[in-house]
């Protein structure tokens, strides 16, 4: 029993650690990481789109490919502001993830049904291809099973689980940008600002950082 009760002690007490290096691990096994790169791909998308909207501008579409890719279209608003908050959304989305889902296991199902709020959105405005219509369904079915689980214990950590593998990807992916190519949201950040596409890279990391740094302190309730 002593022994059962300093594993668990040792879990919580290092719980983000543990989650954050098990979803690092997960990301990259074929086939079964496809489920968490098309969340990241989903709410760094949604991401670009939910800037257009509070800027005054429209959701064309957005779109979700297999590989992990994804695409946001939008009409008017700030393109600043939907540029930029792409990547600091995917930072903003991973921490809020794991931190409501680390107050309470009530308040975890309650923000899962916001997300499937969210997804349902989105599939019915703003989803026009089947192949991004097929990836939406896999997500929303995803958390729709999350409600099945028995224990809630476990409904949490799959939650966080999916937090973790958002923020990771919001460290990860800005330099990919650094391609030499001129593209992606980076690229368009420099031609509106003149400040160098590294510079935005290295903000977004830092927000992922500070997001990590944050995340390592929550104590699970």
């Amino acid at each position: 029993m002593p022994e059962k009760l300093n594993s668990t002690s040792f879990f919580n007490q290092y719980r983000f650690w543990i989650i954050f290096l098990s979803a690092a691990l997960v990301v990259e096994i074929p086939i079964i990481s496809l489920p968490l790169k098309w969340f990241e791909s989903y709410f760094h998308e949604i991401s670009h789109g939910i800037a257009a909207l509070l800027t005054g501008g429209s959701i064309i579409n957005i779109q979700l490919f297999p590989n992990g890719a994804g695409l946001c279209t939008t009409r008017g608003g700030s393109r600043l502001l939907i540029s930029f908050f792409g990547y600091a959304g995917a930072v903003f989305w991973g921490v809020a993830i794991y931190y409501v889902a680390a107050m309470h296991q009530r308040i975890a199902q309650l923000f899962s049904a916001l997300i499937l709020i969210l997804l349902l959105t989105t599939l019915i405005f703003w989803i026009r291809d089947l192949l991004s219509f097929s990836i939406m369904s896999v997500l929303l079915m995803i958390i729709v099973l999350k409600f099945k689980l028995e224990n809630l214990q476990y409904f949490q950590m799959l939650l966080q689980l999916i937090g973790c593998s958002v923020l990771l990807n919001s460290l990860k992916s800005p330099w990919y940008l650094i391609d030499g190519r001129s593209l992606g949201d980076g690229a368009s950040l420099a031609q509106l600002t003149g400040m160098p596409e590294i510079l935005w890279v290295c903000l977004w990391f830092m927000l992922g950082v500070i997001g990590v740094l944050k995340l390592a302190q929550v104590k699970r309730r």
